[in-house]
């Protein structure tokens, strides 16, 4: 008995030294990545003087709060705002609507081939976006759309690979009988998806949701393609006008930045508990 208890003693000193170790190395894992987001807030508050200046002054003296205001007053940036939002809540509506629906006829739905277009769908994963940018750039330009927000926009109604994946997964979980006792009481394929699939499907909307935000808020490349007119530019586009020349303003560019995280910092905080429901449901679950 002794003996036994001498181990269990043991068992819980070791796994109490191992769990703070796990907490110590990812204490120091986040503290690093934090490194970044800290200086940009730092610079942010800095004269042009302090900015490179070496020790790294931390806390800035003094403490230019006027950087903010002067930052957003250089561009018209409440028009940036406007076109982010514009383009990235359609963007976010568009994916959430495709790749669920997609993702519900081939989880929920009986027909032929739907396996083997699901692993066509999951090999297009294994082609670098790169490689399609310049036939899509060549259709939108012989269409006319090249200088609107239509290319920004209309790709997202079209689902992606790696969102039906979390869908399928997702739709393949819940209960048959939902489906069944629908039918049964006159429901269509696409009243069973609109009313009883989707408004069970939070945690996985959420981190689709989240993932397109963060996506099309942060695109640069595809606004500098498509938007030649500075009346459509985006919150990327607006931060790259800091870049002159010759010389940069590092600290109205950071003041400008942090700003721009807000949105997605305010969003990640209100639906951070489907974001981590979604990654359990379609990660753990087969």
């Amino acid at each position: 008995m002794r003996t036994d208890a001498g181990k269990a003693t043991s068992m819980k000193k070791n796994n109490f030294v191992i769990n703070a170790l796990l907490y110590a190395l990812l204490t120091a894992g986040g503290l690093v990545i934090m490194i970044p987001f800290v200086w940009m807030l730092s610079t942010s508050l800095k004269i042009p003087s302090q900015v490179f200046a070496w020790p790294i002054e931390w806390i800035p003296n003094p403490i230019k709060f006027s950087n903010y205001a002067e930052a957003l007053s250089m561009r018209p940036f409440g028009l940036y705002y406007y076109n982010t939002f514009l383009i990235t809540g359609l963007a976010v509506v568009g994916q959430v609507f495709s790749s669920s629906i997609v993702g519900y006829s081939l989880a929920r739905l009986r027909w032929r081939g739907s396996n083997v277009v699901f692993a066509l769908i999951m090999s297009t994963l294994m082609l670098p976006e790169i490689v399609r940018m310049i036939p899509t750039f060549v259709i939108f330009s012989k269409i006319g759309w090249v200088n609107t927000f239509i290319p920004l926009i209309l790709p997202h109604f079209f689902a992606g690979a790696f969102n039906v994946f979390l869908f399928r997964q997702f739709f393949r979980n819940l209960p048959k009988d939902l489906d069944e006792s629908a039918t049964v009481d006159g429901a269509s394929l696409f009243g069973i998806y609109w009313r009883i699939i989707l408004p069970q499907s939070k945690p996985v909307i959420g981190i689709v949701a989240i993932n397109t935000f963060r996506y099309s808020w942060n695109d640069f490349l595809h606004p500098l393609i498509y938007l030649n007119d500075t009346k459509l530019w985006t919150i990327t586009l607006g931060l790259r006008a800091f870049q002159q020349e010759f010389n940069v303003d590092w600290n109205l560019l950071m003041a400008a930045s942090a700003t721009s995280m807000i949105p997605i910092i305010v969003l990640f905080i209100i639906a951070q508990k489907y974001f981590i429901q979604g990654i359990v449901f379609t990660g753990v679950k087969g």
